[in-house]
């Protein structure tokens, strides 16, 4: 496939080539000369999307601003007395 280069020096990544390597719009794309060429690789973006909905059946409850520095003790407190303190190297 042969794409001709734009004003702006902008190509077209042929929809083939987009869609073997998973390419999709929002994606990083990294450009380097190599031995006489370009290569480019491509990088996801970071999501942007919450995962409460993933984790919804793992939701006890929620936290008001205020009160979430004494839940996460409670949680740290409670993950100690089951499972040993993790801060702690038996040596």
């Amino acid at each position: 496939m042969a794409s001709t280069v734009g004003e702006k020096g902008q190509i077209v990544i042929e929809k083939p080539i987009r869609d073997a390597l998973g390419i999709q719009p929002g994606f990083v794309a990294v450009q380097q000369v190599r031995d006489g060429h370009v290569e480019i690789s491509f990088f996801p973006p970071e999501h942007n999307r919450s995962l409460r909905g993933v984790l919804a059946d793992r939701i006890q409850g929620s936290v008001a601003r205020e009160d979430w520095q004494r839940a996460r003790e409670d949680a740290w407190s409670q993950a100690v007395a089951q499972h040993g303190d993790p801060k702690k190297v038996d040596g």
